[in-house]
C-alpha cells in the first residue's frame, strides 16, 4: 500500500493514501469518538461506554503515543478533518505483542476505508519502522474484522483471553518479505 509520510507540527507521523489521511488524534476528535462508543456496534471494541468512560478511553489513546511512541491514528478523508475511525498500533501492558486495529464510525463501513487505511499503517510498520509481523486482536463474533484480517493476509494463530479478561481471537499478519 502507498501512502505519503509527512510529520505534524509536534513531530509526529502522518500517513496519506489515496483517499485518506491518518494522523494524530486531537481534541476535537472526541465527539465521533463517543458517539462511536456509545453505540452497541462497539461491543467487538470495548464499548459501550458512556460520555466519561469513553472520555478515560480517548485519554488512553493519546497517552499511548506518548508512552510507546506510536498508537492509534485518527482517520479522515483527505479533504475533512473530521474523524471517520481510528487506525493504527495498540500495545498496552499486558498485552501480547504490537497490534494492528481499526475501527470505523458509523456511516463510513463498506467503502473499503479500513481496508485502505490499515494496509497503509501496516506498511508503514515494517518498512519505516523496522518491525516484525503484527497481530490483530479480534472479538469472537466480529465477522468483518476478521475478514479484513484475512484480506490483509493474516492467519488465525489461537485464541487468546486479554488482560481484562475478554476471550479474543489472534490473527498473525504476514511480514514484510510476504507483503514486499
Amino acid at each position: 500500500m502507498t501512502y505519503r509520510l509527512t510529520q505534524d507540527a509536534n513531530g509526529g507521523p502522518v500517513l496519506e493514501t489515496g483517499r485518506l489521511c491518518l494522523r494524530a488524534p486531537r481534541a476535537g476528535d472526541f465527539d465521533a469518538y463517543a458517539t462511536y462508543y456509545a453505540q452497541d456496534r462497539s461491543r467487538f471494541t470495548g464499548g459501550p461506554l458512556d460520555r466519561p468512560t469513553a472520555w478515560r478511553a480517548f485519554a488512553a489513546q493519546l497517552g499511548h503515543w506518548q508512552l510507546r511512541g506510536y498508537g492509534l491514528w485518527t482517520l479522515t478523508l483527505k479533504d475533512t478533518p473530521d474523524a471517520i475511525g481510528h487506525v493504527g498500533f495498540w500495545n498496552p501492558e499486558g498485552w501480547l505483542e504490537r497490534e494492528v486495529g481499526w475501527s470505523l464510525y458509523p456511516g463510513h463501513e463498506g467503502n473499503g476505508f479500513a481496508f485502505e487505511a490499515a494496509m497503509a499503517a501496516r506498511t508503514y510498520a515494517y518498512t519505516d519502522l523496522g518491525w516484525g509481523a503484527l497481530i490483530s486482536v479480534i472479538a469472537p463474533g466480529n465477522d468483518r474484522s476478521v475478514a479484513l484480517a484475512v484480506r490483509m493476509g493474516a492467519t488465525f494463530e489461537r485464541e487468546w483471553v486479554t488482560p481484562s479478561g475478554k476471550p479474543a481471537l489472534i490473527y498473525r499478519h504476514p511480514g514484510l518479505e510476504v507483503t514486499a
